[in-house]
């Protein structure tokens, strides 16, 4: 319910804007460049479809091999007192525990590729045992607000963008991102206990998240001693490495098993292919709605606004040129990513609205993406509260990354 007043929103919004533009400064263009924006969305979304549906096949086939290897049960088992008080509306034998072990863990090394299709298998089997099909569960809810909050401890792909743009130092906004990250999840993991009334002062949620608090803090720390060359080649190779091994992983002990690895692999792969043609409507509808607001000069006159009230109220306004990084991202990764690119080729790599553009790039993810591709492959038309807490996420990560900006490179 939530999701279709945001997309109706965006098209009145989007008409509004445009109409006073051709009244006030008689732009008469602005039409053209709302319908091309809503052609060129509806091929970007059908693009990114087209584009998951090879991912998609590749690892819900390994997840399948995995999960008849017995390697998902494993990882269920390790999270398990942890994920059975965030999610106490799952079964405690359920498989989605590994799926989402495992789409966290993707995350967290910047392997989009690699979390998306592993958080739609967790998205399917969480749908699997939800009594009300076209409604999101509890634990679809917390899921996806993890999802959107987007904990990335390396952001490998920021920082190849950073080197192919000049900087003098590509990793110098690992830290800040990997701080500001944090908050956004907190944020987003409160947001969503608060609502279901989970108890996050029990003391197996708090030595869980202690401990995620300590290996984060222990990564700055060893990141903080390596060489500024050698931070990007180190990270990029302990994500590719992790992510290997946890494929070979799935084939041994398949194989120790005595699993037929091939027919196991092609039986989940027929699924990716599924999902993918299943998630293109929702997303070309979410994608064709975010251009129109962006195509009107809507989100130009929201930041010119926040700057306003900022420089009204007496404080530094240099972050504003960043802020569109910042509103694009809870819309469009693409988006997003352009506007950063946009932000360090303007003001330079190393200027402060680079790299604070590079910083909110990182501290969140695509939620209204995410809610599309998600709940959408599933069939959930009521999304409760989910895109509430999910931009509360955004918002704390939004907040974090500019004061730590400030801290870092102010």
């Amino acid at each position: 319910m939530v999701l279709n007043y945001i997309w109706i929103a965006f098209f009145l919004i989007g008409f509004v804007f445009a109409l006073a533009q051709l009244i006030i400064n008689g732009d008469t263009d602005i039409f053209n460049r709302l319908i091309a924006s809503t052609f060129a969305s509806a091929k970007t979304g059908f693009e990114i479809s087209l584009g998951l549906t090879g991912v998609l096949t590749l690892w819900l086939g390994l997840m399948r091999v995995g999960e008849k290897g017995g390697a998902v049960t494993v990882l269920s088992k390790a999270i398990g007192p942890l994920f059975r008080r965030l999610f106490p509306s799952l079964p405690k034998d359920s498989p989605a525990y590994g799926s989402m072990m495992l789409n966290v863990a993707a995350n967290m090394l910047g392997l989009d590729n690699a979390a998306t299709p592993m958080g739609l298998k967790a998205m399917k089997e969480m749908q699997d045992v939800n009594p009300k099909k076209e409604v999101a569960s509890d634990a679809q809810i917390m899921f996806l607000v993890l999802n959107a909050s987007g904990l990335t401890i390396i952001p490998v792909s920021i920082m190849v963008y950073r080197a192919q743009l000049g900087a003098a130092n590509p990793a110098d906004i690992f830290i800040p991102i990997l701080i500001a990250t944090f908050f956004s999840t907190m944020a987003g993991l409160i947001s969503v206990a608060i609502a279901q009334k989970i108890n996050l002062l029990n003391k197996v949620v708090l030595a869980y998240l202690c401990g995620l608090a300590a290996i984060i803090a222990g990564l700055v720390w060893y990141f903080s001693t390596l060489p500024e060359d050698k931070i990007t080649t180190v990270s990029t190779f302990a994500a590719n490495f992790t992510l290997m091994v946890i494929i070979i992983s799935f084939i041994v002990m398949a194989m120790i098993k005595k699993v037929n690895v091939y027919e196991a692999f092609i039986e989940g792969a027929k699924e990716g292919f599924t999902t993918a043609v299943k998630i293109i409507p929702f997303l070309i509808a979410i994608l064709v709605g975010i251009g129109i607001f962006r195509a009107s000069g809507a989100m130009d006159m929201l930041v010119n606004g926040i700057t306003s009230v900022v420089a009204w109220l007496g404080f530094d306004t240099s972050f504003a040129d960043a802020l569109p990084t910042a509103f694009m991202k809870p819309l469009s990764g693409s988006g997003s990513r352009g506007l950063m690119i946009d932000a360090m080729t303007t003001h330079g790599a190393d200027s402060f609205v680079g790299r604070l553009a590079c910083t909110f790039q990182g501290s969140t993810d695509t939620t209204f993406y995410i809610l599309a591709v998600y709940f959408g492959s599933v069939g959930i038309k009521n999304s409760r509260y989910a895109v509430v807490c999910g931009l509360i996420a955004d918002l704390f990560g939004t907040i974090a990354a500019i004061m730590v900006a400030y801290l870092f490179f102010g």
